[in-house]
């Protein structure tokens, strides 16, 4: 006959099993996300270096991004929402380095990306991040985003759009790196990049922006790493979302968009 001692002390091994259950169960998940937010932003800022990763939330015990998925239809399935992309080309010159800081840090800028799905407008933050915006200013003059393709959707985790790579590969980049900057902006708490921050992509390392950056639809958990430069309006957000909801083509929840999302023409204009 179980005694009450002894069914307390069976109850209580029965206990701790199902949380160590739960906790593997936990940790088998982080890593699986986890992997898939480490690829998420790496990129090449230089022509001729391997791919790189992010290495985005490695610690299985402090990541605490979204575990949740945004089911993403199968692309046989999903109409295209955008139009047909302009005539044109890319462009392929690269620069050795940097271009020199001409913009007046104490002006407004903006950019406007004119897509295939619709004009996404940006306020750029020129006093907090001059070299990036400008290097978009030089960039964007020379026609060097247009008739690119925004080559990267995630919606596992993160959520972001990727755009900024003439090879539409995730391992384009203009030649030169830039400083990051502005990672201690009053938008970015809790490691939240909100909803319509533009933020440039990295390869994990210090200072090693180039072209590639990513616009957010929705909150993502991220380190502050990632020179935030940018906030998209009112109207870009609605056609951030419009591709957002036609998926991404892996239906893993990173992938390239079931959109075609090209930019035709990039401006940054000084107001």
């Amino acid at each position: 006959m179980v005694t009450q001692e002894q069914r307390k002390r069976q109850l209580a091994r029965e206990k701790f099993l199902r949380q160590q259950q739960r906790r593997t169960a936990s940790r088998r998940k982080a890593r699986a996300r986890n992997a898939v937010i480490a690829s998420v932003l790496g990129v090449i800022v230089v022509g001729s270096l391997a791919l790189y990763t992010t290495g985005v939330l490695k610690d299985d015990d402090k990541a605490n991004a979204s575990s949740e998925t945004t089911p993403s239809p199968s692309p046989s399935a999903v109409k295209d929402p955008c139009e047909k992309p302009a005539e044109g080309a890319v462009k392929t010159q690269t620069w050795k380095k940097e271009p020199a800081v001409t913009i007046d840090k104490s002006a407004k800028y903006s950019m406007k990306l004119a897509t295939t799905c619709g004009d996404i407008d940006i306020a750029l933050k020129a006093s907090a991040a001059p070299h990036t915006v400008n290097s978009f200013a030089f960039l964007a003059g020379k026609g060097y985003f247009d008739h690119t393709k925004c080559h990267r959707l995630t919606t596992n985790g993160i959520f972001v759009l990727q755009c900024g790579d003439p090879t539409g590969t995730g391992s384009g980049g203009p030649g030169y790196t830039i400083p990051d900057e502005n990672l201690k902006d009053a938008s970015l708490k809790a490691n939240v990049y909100p909803a319509g921050t533009v933020a440039m992509a990295n390869t994990s390392q210090p200072n090693s922006g180039g072209s590639q950056f990513f616009l957010v639809f929705e909150d993502s958990q991220l380190p502050p790493s990632y020179t935030p430069f940018g906030t998209v309006s009112e109207t870009g957000m609605a056609v951030l979302k419009k591709i957002a909801a036609a998926g991404e083509n892996t239906g893993a929840g990173d992938g390239a968009p079931n959109a075609t999302v090209v930019i035709d023409k990039a401006t940054v204009t000084k107001s």
